[in-house]
């Protein structure tokens, strides 16, 4: 299946690339919720959590250990990472990714 994240992998789609490494990407949000808000995806195409497998268990390791040390690298002290899973959990782009984002006082607490 081919989506908008693939051509950013591909790089037929221009993106903010903040880290690339030879199974992840991760790149600035072009529609940011937060004074930092970036995406970390893998290169392969994982339709979203609910695809997910046993062999993609370190993929999904590697993304979350990565999300801490690029929010330490863009200024954030702090941050919330945000996994839509299908259409009925708020995805909009069918390739999975993780929202990270921080830097504001005034998100909601839940």
């Amino acid at each position: 299946m081919r989506c908008i994240f693939c051509e950013i992998i591909e790089g037929t789609i221009s993106s903010k690339k903040i880290f690339e490494n030879d199974e992840l990407i991760a790149f600035h949000d072009i529609k940011p919720i937060d004074k930092v808000h970036f995406l970390i995806t893998p290169k392969k195409h994982i339709e979203n959590l609910i695809a997910c497998s046993e062999t993609d268990k370190e993929t999904i390791a590697n993304m979350l250990l990565l999300a801490p040390k690029l929010a330490k690298e863009l200024g954030l002290n702090g941050f919330r990472i945000m996994i839509n899973s299908g259409a009925e959990g708020g995805q909009e782009v069918f390739h999975m990714h993780f929202h990270v984002y921080g830097g504001s006082s005034k998100l909601v607490k839940i």
